[in-house]
């Protein structure tokens, strides 16, 4: 979506972006382009692959405007001046770099290691998660994760199974999934929840979202903007209730909204479009992977 990014964006020269998950730094390259020829540009990515080609890409023709750090969006406060951004980018989930090489471990579609770590560096895999969590615990990843509702039988399943023979490969996992829900000619494979809520788990994605959205809003200037490309509910679910919080111009105490309790704050950030930005049918005919993305924008005051 990166004609969609560089709208919402609207890079210009001498401006100051955070791209906080480079990938293939397409984005990176887009908007170092559109903000030629002083612009600058702050990256990172937890993948150590990613950061490698990211840097190899970008210094090709934008050498000297950019710096590249290996590490979580969250961390993104921790090393850029509070206030000095002019527009920040959230692209989330897992790359197709990532799903495409059968050895991280991310899709059911190739055998390999039941791995999933988007940094190497971290320990716990998913492998881990589904040898040693027991049936409740991976039942409450399944449901909160990938809303499976399969979740508490699935895991019951794993837990028998593994007792036999640990799970090693995205291959076994896939084909005890398979067996229990056979897809009788539905296109979508039945482990795709169950992929995606572990790989949800072994990375942490949602805490990191929470504390990258709040990492965001600290480094951007007033009047810069938040871009958060999601690709499921559950993300997107995290943006609206954050952007929500933020744009209120009221508080209460609790969690429950009691119109009688509420007392005036300043609201930090404003929507710049209520509903999501989704692709556009290029984008689609480009990139299939795609055709669940949404691109949600906000401003900050």
């Amino acid at each position: 979506m990166a004609a969609e990014v560089l709208d919402a964006l609207k890079p210009g020269p001498s401006g100051r972006y955070a791209d906080g998950t480079l990938g293939g730094a397409g984005h990176a390259a887009s908007i170092l382009a559109a903000s030629s020829p002083t612009g600058w540009l702050s990256g990172c990515d937890r993948d150590g692959v990613a950061l490698e080609a990211a840097q190899a890409r970008l210094a090709e023709k934008f050498a000297g405007r950019f710096e590249l750090r290996r590490g979580n969006f969250s961390e993104l406060g921790d090393w850029i001046v509070e206030k000095s951004c002019d527009g920040v980018l959230l692209d989330l989930g897992v790359s197709s770099p990532q799903l495409d090489v059968a050895e991280r471990g991310f899709s059911f579609m190739q055998d390999g290691p039941l791995d999933m770590r988007m940094d190497h560096r971290q320990k716990l895999t998913a492998a881990d998660v589904v040898n040693g969590e027991d049936a409740e615990p991976l039942a409450k990843i399944f449901w909160e994760y990938g809303d499976e509702r399969d979740s508490r039988r699935f895991a019951k399943a794993i837990v028998h199974d593994r007792a036999l023979r640990k799970f090693e490969t995205t291959k076994q996992l896939a084909d005890l999934i398979e067996r229990l829900a056979p897809r009788h000619g539905k296109k979508s494979h039945p482990a795709t929840k169950v992929f995606q809520a572990l790989r949800i788990a072994v990375n942490d994605e949602i805490g990191s979202l929470k504390r990258g959205l709040a990492a965001a809003v600290k480094i951007l200037k007033p009047g810069g903007r938040l871009a958060v490309i999601t690709f499921h509910s559950l993300e997107d679910r995290v943006v609206k209730e954050f952007g929500r919080e933020r744009v209120r111009d009221y508080t209460f105490p609790g969690e429950v909204d009691v119109p009688e309790l509420r007392t005036p704050i300043v609201p930090e950030l404003k929507w710049v479009s209520r509903k999501a930005i989704l692709p556009g049918d290029a984008e689609l005919e480009k990139n299939p992977r795609a055709r669940s993305a949404q691109l949600r924008v906000l401003e900050k005051i």
